[in-house]
């Protein structure tokens, strides 16, 4: 069973050793935004997860489960007490009211930073822990961190559980030699009691015990396996695991990721590499923009029609920069990034099909941004993630990057945690191959690539314009479409 804790609902998926899915649920999650502050209780994450997890397993023998691992956000964190509930509310991943603490951290650990390839962002864990110590009541004797998915898998056993290094990342944890950097977090403060264990995904983290059987409906004594970021878990649920191959998840926003032999460092930090269980490199970031949009300006639409009258208008006569929320992260970083549209849609139709590019541009430049560093682009790219849906979004991707794009068959996160939740069994590589099932590869169509050339361009040209991506990187760009 893998689960998948996003930002909207948790999902469970139940699959065999083939990748055939035995079950599949979801259940909702709310949160409250206002401004920079996005936040959840974690009560909910553990309720939703049972929901789901009842749901999912209606049609299977529990006793046939042999693992469960769970994915979540990066960058969540909770404090917790010494009892192991929760003393604050979840501070989400997109959670940006820690700029000063992150130039902070920045500050304090800027040789390690650096040598690791990164630089923090409001976002990310360690800022949000010091915003945390810094606006919080004393926080009782005993307190910890935790990331989303720990708070499940310390349900699912019973007790206190070690973080994996794929969510700890974004909390400071050293990928390069496995540890905390206790000097850097002296620096800061960090009492070193408040931060957990950590082990690399795959590790086995405990059993599930009577309490967590009794809510989930899994087997006592089922192994629970430390899993990874959702970003991570959607690039094994692709079968991106080799050296130049690339996977891109499209849900509420947008994730890209990479492998490599070596760790791609990005003097700017916009972006940095988790470790796969492989002992590879993942490299790759998470940008603002996404299909979260699309519910948000056509709320309970059918998007099946509106994506067949959006073919007709390529391209629109607006161009947008489609961003679910204040901020942007990946292709450059900008606290105070906006969305905008440049122009006036037509119409319905119109308007739909400028999100639908704009957030096609934003990935072509993130792949122009990888490119830029060095890193091998020109493998394989598959494509993950609820936006999978819209065989025409899926194309039109295809012909804004200029290059085929494969859509997994199972394209979401909870089953790559099923996948590597079968790391019992056989290595994850060989577990990936057996389970994971490609759909329809799509060529880019010649005649609608060059007509999304230029609104493309427009695009680069005014984000320059507002300084918010660099002037070499806009060039770069523009000089790679056109060729």
């Amino acid at each position: 069973m893998g689960l998948d804790l996003g930002t909207q609902s948790v999902r469970a998926v139940v699959a065999d050793s083939s990748g055939e899915v035995a079950g599949v649920a979801s259940h909702p999650l709310r949160g409250h935004r206002d401004g920079g502050r996005h936040e959840q209780d974690p009560e909910l994450w553990w309720q939703a997860t049972a929901s789901a997890c009842l749901e999912a397993l209606s049609g299977v023998d529990p006793e046939a489960i042999g693992a469960v691992a769970c994915d979540s956000t990066s960058g969540t964190i909770v404090v917790l007490g010494s009892d192991g509930r929760p003393v604050t509310p979840g501070l989400m991943y997109d959670d940006a009211r820690a700029g000063v603490q992150a130039e902070r951290a920045n500050l304090a650990g800027e040789d390690l930073w650096f040598s690791l390839g990164y630089k923090m962002g409001s976002s990310w864990g360690l800022p949000k822990l010091l915003w945390v110590l810094g606006h919080s009541d004393p926080l009782p004797d005993g307190a910890t961190v935790a990331h989303q998915a720990d708070i499940v898998n310390r349900r699912l056993i019973g007790a206190a559980v070690a973080t994996d290094s794929s969510h700890a990342l974004k909390s400071g944890y050293d990928l390069l030699h496995d540890r905390w950097p206790h000097d850097v977090l002296d620096a800061l403060e960090i009492p070193a009691a408040m931060l957990p264990e950590v082990v690399r995904p795959g590790r086995v983290l405990g059993k599930v015990c009577a309490l967590g059987a009794q809510a989930t409906g899994l087997a006592p004594g089922t192994p629970v396996v430390a899993g990874m970021t959702d970003g991570c878990a959607a690039q094994i649920s692709a079968g991106t695991l080799e050296p130049g191959s690339w996977n891109s998840t499209l849900g509420t926003t947008l994730v890209l990721k990479g492998v490599t032999r070596e760790l791609v460092r990005d003097p700017a930090g916009v972006v940095y590499s988790h470790r796969s269980p492989t002992g590879d490199w993942l490299p790759g970031g998470a940008s603002s923009v996404g299909a979260g949009v699309l519910s948000e300006r056509f709320p309970e639409r059918d998007l099946r029609e509106l994506d067949a009258r959006a073919q007709e208008r390529e391209p629109a006569t607006t161009v947008a920069y489609p961003l679910t929320a204040t901020g942007e992260r990946f292709p450059f970083r900008a606290e105070r990034a906006e969305g905008f549209e440049l122009g006036s849609g037509r119409d319905e139709a119109d308007s739909y099909a400028a999100l639908l590019q704009g957030v096609a541009f934003v990935e072509r430049l993130c792949f122009d941004y990888i490119d830029r560093l060095g890193a091998p682009v020109q493998g394989p790219v598959r494509l993950t993630g609820g936006a999978t849906r819209s065989r025409y979004w899926c194309q039109l991707r295809a012909d804004v990057l200029q290059r085929e794009v494969i859509v997994a068959q199972q394209s979401e996160p909870a089953f790559g945690m099923a996948i590597l939740a079968s790391v019992l069994e056989r290595p994850l590589g060989a577990a990936a191959q057996r389970m994971v099932r490609l759909g329809e590869e799509i060529e880019p169509r010649a005649d609608h690539a060059e007509r999304l050339v230029a609104p493309y361009c427009r695009l680069v040209d005014e984000l320059e314009r507002r300084g918010w991506l660099d002037g070499e990187l806009a060039s770069y760009s523009r000089a790679r479409a056109r060729l």
